[in-house]
């Protein structure tokens, strides 16, 4: 498939990974990079020399694009941007903060520069700021996610009609039907988070990607929205985050039970009680652990098979 995507970044696929913390590491990236998408280290959860040395081996494991992501909410981020620059990372997708910060800086470099955005306003910004594309996350998607509780179906077609620039899907999105939905809707491509965390290349523990496989509907919730929007699966934290509310508790508080590491304990250390487990409500529906490449490869066909039963119908 060729589009405006696929052209931008030199991939076979309008297929991205999404850049998750203590999820998306080199290996991950480089799968999906070879499986004819974009691959995406999520710098987030990375010290630089961990960045560093991970960048290193991805590129070490492919010859294709990939990118980093940077959350501009996270520290590190002046010792990223010049490990990016000196391995000359193709790509770059900014978040959780103003794109009109590095994109220039980037850009001047010859990277290409996508943010990530959860409504119009945002997107109209990024636009404004120079970014390259732009990825309109919905209310569905897991992680850190915006206040408006916008979902993914009404997002992109407002974004798709207010922007000039590639626009790229993102939340709920885990089949090639809803890849299809997606671009029936404007989107020039998708943004894959939660389907790759429960992948064999990411570098979740496998006590939360068999949570994953066991989520159902209604399995999460977004919350914290006084601190930074976060979607959450239900455990005993988010009890806590819970009771917590029912007790009007200041944001001083709220911080302070959220504390620091909780992320890492969740989805890289595997404490499925204490941790923070971020993830979409589409885990509801993933109920089998497969490699990168065959999430490709069913996302690929998936979206054909249904492209081809779509051209058969027509309202007369």
């Amino acid at each position: 498939m060729k589009n405006r995507i696929t052209e931008l970044f030199n991939i076979q696929y309008p297929i991205i990974q999404a850049g998750m913390i203590w999820c998306s590491g080199w290996e991950l990236a480089s799968t999906v990079s070879n499986a004819g998408g974009l691959g995406i280290i999520g710098s987030g959860s990375m010290y630089p020399d961990i960045l560093d040395e991970q960048i290193a081996k991805c590129k070490a494991n492919t010859s294709k694009p990939f990118a980093v992501n940077l959350p501009m909410l996270y520290p590190n981020i002046e010792e990223h941007i010049q490990t990016i620059i000196k391995h000359k990372v193709p790509i770059v997708f900014t978040s959780a903060g103003n794109p009109k910060t590095y994109t220039e800086r980037l850009q001047k470099e010859g990277i290409t520069v996508v943010h990530v955005v959860s409504s119009l306003k945002f997107a109209l910004k990024a636009q404004q700021a120079g970014v390259d594309a732009v990825v309109a996350e919905g209310f569905e998607a897991g992680g850190h996610n915006g206040r408006d509780e916008t979902t993914t179906l009404c997002l992109v077609p407002m974004v798709k009609k207010e922007i000039t620039i590639p626009l790229i899907a993102a939340g709920g999105i885990a089949t090639g039907r809803a890849m299809l939905a997606c671009m029936a809707l404007g989107a020039d491509g998708v943004q894959i988070g939660s389907r790759f965390v429960a992948s064999h290349e990411s570098s979740a523990h496998i006590n939360f990607k068999k949570a994953i496989l066991n989520a159902k509907e209604g399995d999460t919730e977004l919350t914290l929205k006084e601190l930074t929007p976060v979607r959450l699966m239900k455990n005993e934290f988010h009890s806590s985050i819970k009771e917590a509310y029912s007790k009007n508790a200041s944001i001083k508080e709220l911080s302070e039970l959220l504390g620091r590491g909780r992320a890492k304990k969740g989805m890289f250390e595997g404490d499925l009680k204490n941790g923070e487990l971020e993830i979409g409500q589409i885990a509801g529906i993933m109920d089998e652990l497969l490699s990168a490449e065959q999430i490709i490869i069913d996302l690929v066909k998936e979206f054909n098979d249904a492209q081809s039963e779509l051209s058969k119908i027509s309202i007369k």
